[in-house]
């Protein structure tokens, strides 16, 4: 629409006629959306509405808007499950030598809030794949279930020595 506004006419009426004459030949009609309301109308706004829209609409976690320090606190949490269906021994070592790498990289340049944070043990996190690859899937009903005593929770410092 490269048709700019002749001089005399106001700039409302001129306005009007572009919309009007669209209408009449049919522009508007077939519209995606048509008819129907708008997404969102009535509800109350909230001030980070485009942030939770685009999360939304690209298909991200809301993880990735959290600085890094946390990011990769979430990682080491997570690790265990992630490293559950990998096939190799050799593959579980290399996930946790990537995250102990971005680790490191944080370490020597921090940014965020201050987290502690600290490099993986790879050699406990492939023994803690191959046990749990190796208990039975299934235990026979004749014999006794005992409770599982609760682990002993680690301090926070035990988290970061080799």
């Amino acid at each position: 629409m490269t048709e700019r506004k002749p001089p005399g006419v106001t700039f409302e009426s001129w306005v009007d006629k572009q919309i009007r004459t669209a209408q009449e030949r049919g522009d508007f009609d077939d519209l995606p959306g048509a008819g129907k309301p708008l997404p969102g109308a009535g509800a109350p706004l909230d001030d980070q509405w485009w942030v939770k829209d685009y999360i939304r609409r690209e298909g991200l976690s809301g993880d990735a808007l959290l600085p890094t320090p946390l990011q990769l606190r979430k990682e080491v949490e997570r690790l265990p499950e992630t490293v559950r269906d990998l096939a190799t021994e050799q593959a579980v070592r290399d996930v946790a030598a990537d995250l102990n790498r971005r680790i490191v990289e944080h370490l020597r340049a921090p940014t965020g809030p201050q987290v502690a944070i600290g490099p993986v043990n790879v050699d406990e996190v492939v023994a803690a794949w191959r046990a749990e690859r190796s208990e039975p899937v299934q235990r026979p009903a004749a014999e006794p279930v005992e409770p599982a005593a609760a682990p002993r929770k680690a301090r926070w410092w035990q988290r970061f020595r080799r």
